[in-house]
């Protein structure tokens, strides 16, 4: 039940992330065509503007990257066929993981209070727009993270019950 609601939430920020990556080619294609052929004026809230959706783009990318394992994956040992030793090693990886995320959703609440205060100097944004991508970042890579974890050790039983089967 939980693994499916964290999926869904997952194939959301799939869904977002393209429609974002779309959404930033227009002011992009604006300022290329501003600077190459000047049909159009220069436009430099375009240029805010589109560093906003990178943001957002790399932020929500690395939320989905963490649900799949793949941000933060380091293979330093050859592939492990005993359950204990594979459950040391990939849970080093999201134990690791699961750290960075609680400091960033628990020191990105104060680093979204200073863009609370500030605002764009073109588009007269308030920041609190962009900094917030920080603290939601981590707590989603928390939930992620918790979920794989308990994934690993509901494995690392599962085979460990199935091995002791099997030498009965």
């Amino acid at each position: 039940m939980v693994g499916r609601t964290l999926e869904n939430l997952c194939q959301f920020l799939r869904i977002l992330l393209g429609f974002m990556m779309a959404f930033l080619a227009i002011p992009v294609g604006m300022q290329v065509i501003s600077r190459y052929s000047g049909i159009i004026p220069t436009y430099l809230w375009t240029e805010e503007l589109s560093t906003f959706i990178f943001v957002w783009i790399v932020m929500i990318g690395s939320m989905v990257a963490v649900w799949e394992g793949t941000h933060f994956d380091v293979v330093i040992t050859r592939d492990f066929e005993r359950p204990l030793p594979v459950l040391l090693q990939n849970g080093v990886v999201v134990v690791c993981v699961l750290i960075f995320a609680l400091l960033f959703a628990f020191y990105g609440v104060e680093y979204a209070k200073i863009g609370f205060i500030q605002s764009s100097v073109m588009l007269r944004a308030n920041l609190l727009w962009i900094y917030i991508s920080v603290p939601i970042a981590g707590a989603v890579w928390t939930l992620f993270s918790l979920y794989r974890l308990y994934e690993l050790f509901s494995t690392y039983f599962e085979t460990k019950n199935a091995l002791r089967g099997t030498e009965k």
